[in-house]
């Protein structure tokens, strides 16, 4: 079981992923923006950050949530995603032990990029 902070500001994504996943057996934690992400990553560990890149307008805040978290939690394993293009200058930015999963996404493709990038493997109870 791996614990997974979801942060997301479109509420219907956040809950469809959070749902999968802990179908899935795993914990989740969940946050809308920047400053709730890092209010959780401040009280809980966590196992995988699993950030927007946009999040409300702001274009690169999943990409500061995630250095930021990277501070306080050398070795966190990152998943970005967006609907908006990825620049090279963007992915430049990505910290190490990070993967992308471009939206719109699948729930297939979420658990293989999940076990293929990180060893995150389905534990349903």
């Amino acid at each position: 079981m791996a614990a997974i902070l979801i942060v997301e500001d479109e509420a219907q994504v956040r809950v469809l992923a959070e749902s999968y996943l802990q179908n899935q057996g795993h914990e989740t934690l969940s946050a809308a923006n920047l400053d709730e992400g890092l209010a959780v990553l401040a009280s809980k560990e966590i196992d995988l950050l699993f950030t927007d890149i946009d999040l409300q307008g702001d274009l690169q805040a999943g990409l500061t949530l995630a250095q930021r978290a990277i501070e306080r939690h050398p070795g966190l394993r990152v998943l970005y995603t967006t609907g908006h293009a990825v620049t090279d200058g963007m992915k430049a930015l990505f910290v190490e032990h990070s993967a992308f999963l471009p939206k719109p996404y699948t729930i297939d493709q979420l658990q293989t990029v999940l076990t293929v990038s990180f060893g995150i493997k389905p534990n349903p109870n």
